[in-house]
């Protein structure tokens, strides 16, 4: 796998031989950062899914993770910190 100066955590680490998402952010993905954060990522997104139960079968709950996504992995927009008041239930 290339090394890959990563955009997020300024390391140079191991990338991906391929996408590890589809379309446009996973080449965005496959060219700017490293696999650490990716698995980062994963963690986030795990996290974010269990805490406010969302259905990833969902297109609004898709759309809530991709924003998410951006905002970890490429700073753009904002990310959802997880608010443990909200008990499993997120108004978009």
């Amino acid at each position: 796998m290339p090394d890959i100066t990563c955009s997020r955590c300024q390391q140079t680490r191991a990338g991906f031989e391929r996408p590890p998402f589809p379309g446009a952010i996973g080449q965005r993905v496959l060219g700017e950062i490293c696999q650490t954060c990716w698995g980062d990522w994963l963690k986030q997104q795990t996290m974010l899914i269990n805490h406010y139960g969302l259905n990833v079968m969902d297109p609004e709950a898709r759309t809530f993770l991709t924003r998410n996504l951006q905002g970890f992995l490429f700073k753009a927009g904002g990310t959802e910190q997880v608010d443990t008041t909200q008990k499993g239930t997120i108004n978009w």
